[in-house]
């Protein structure tokens, strides 16, 4: 079955995105750059909020900037092709190998979950990721967490009032001093804790 996977960078404070809108501080070092990139091999199709999407449209076209290196033309080479699902409520068409989703997000969900394979679904961006949260739909939560408190912003993890159980599955440290985290959602049965 396809586990969905929620895998973003986020401050020491929990924050995806600082107060004035930015998130430069996210920027991987070659290190942290080659781990994401391994880790989107993994995924079968990306979910995508709008805003996130419209962000990730650089890479549609990125392969044709003389100026990048070896290590971001290979992430082109991989995030180009992967299927992509965006929800949108605003746009009317998206680029390259992305389709608007047509259904909730619970039903597209279920819908891929229901397809041949093993590939991860994962889901891209706070507000997407906040649904499939309080739906209970995501398996895995991955934090890149940097060394920064940026002090406020669009936090990582949803907030609601709704006590969520993980495992923790791996950690890694990379030299620059982002931490991987790496926890599995608990699904306990019901004879289990």
């Amino acid at each position: 079955m396809h586990s969905v996977t929620y895998s973003m960078g986020v401050s020491l404070d929990g924050y995806i995105v600082g107060p004035d809108g930015t998130f430069s501080w996210t920027a991987p070092d070659e290190e942290v750059f080659r781990f994401v990139t391994d880790e989107i091999r993994g995924v079968g199709v990306h979910l995508l909020g709008r805003r996130l999407y419209e962000t990730m449209l650089y890479w549609e076209t990125a392969d044709q900037d003389p100026s990048l290196d070896d290590s971001m033309l290979e992430w082109t080479a991989i995030w180009k092709p992967l299927p992509k699902v965006v929800f949108s409520t605003t746009l009317s068409a998206v680029q390259g190998n992305a389709r608007l989703a047509s259904g909730g997000l619970a039903e597209e969900i279920q819908r891929l979950r229901a397809e041949p394979g093993e590939a991860e679904i994962a889901i891209g961006g706070a507000t997407l990721a906040a649904e499939a949260a309080a739906l209970g739909l995501i398996d895995e939560y991955r934090a890149r967490v940097y060394p920064v408190l940026v002090g406020g912003g669009v936090p990582f993890f949803p907030q609601h009032e709704r006590r969520v159980d993980l495992e923790l599955v791996e950690t890694r440290t990379f030299s620059s001093g982002v931490v991987y985290l790496r926890h599995r959602v608990a699904r306990w049965s019901a004879g289990g804790r």
